[in-house]
């Protein structure tokens, strides 16, 4: 007799909706003592090796209008290439830079900020070397899955054109939307959810 093995049902998707600020950023929300300052809200010390940079931009919907009450969090290897991860096996990052960062969006503009390292280059999973890159993760009201996109540098042209990621592009007129402006040490880089200036999503 074939046994019913009662598979479980997948659960209703729902958006972060204004809990996921209180959760994830209380001190930004005017709760204190929790975490003594919010989980992602530094990213180096003293001691991290690397050029520092800041990254700036906003998160802007389909409208045109700066999307107040997201949160943007971004993940990053080291300034050598090297990921703050167990399963890093290329060698020891630097302890000293966390690699990760979490940021809610300004209530006046929808404006982020991170201050970081300019990132080294890692492999594909082919091997082929990547261009210096941060990953970017997005959620907020009305967006039921997190969105992934990735920023590029625009000093980084030769880099660029050899990543294999955007190689795989197919509209190369939307590659513009994953190299960020500005120059060292102070890029921008504006996420659009819709519209003409649409970001390039990943599915990951």
């Amino acid at each position: 007799m074939v046994q019913d093995l009662g598979y479980l049902k997948e659960t209703a998707s729902q958006t972060a909706g204004p809990y996921v600020h209180i959760g994830l950023t209380p001190n930004f929300c005017g709760i204190s003592g929790v975490y003594e300052k919010d989980l992602g809200s530094s990213m180096v010390n003293d001691k991290t090796l690397g050029q520092r940079i800041t990254v700036k931009g906003r998160v802007i919907d389909g409208a045109g209008a700066p999307l107040k009450d997201a949160l943007v969090e971004i993940w990053q290897a080291d300034a050598a290439g090297l990921y703050n991860s167990p399963s890093e096996i290329r060698g020891a990052a630097d302890p000293n830079f966390t690699g990760w960062g979490r940021c809610p969006t300004s209530a006046e503009d929808g404006g982020f900020v991170f201050e970081t390292v300019k990132p080294g280059r890692v492999p594909f999973k082919d091997g082929r070397l990547m261009a210096p890159h941060i990953t970017f993760w997005v959620v907020a009201r009305g967006i039921n899955i997190g969105l992934h996109t990735r920023m590029y540098f625009p000093d980084e042209t030769g880099a660029n054109s050899e990543d294999p990621l955007l190689a795989r592009i197919e509209h190369r007129h939307r590659l513009e939307t994953l190299v960020a402006s500005g120059a060292a040490p102070s890029y921008v880089f504006d996420i659009h959810l819709q519209g003409e200036k649409e970001t390039v999503f990943l599915d990951i």
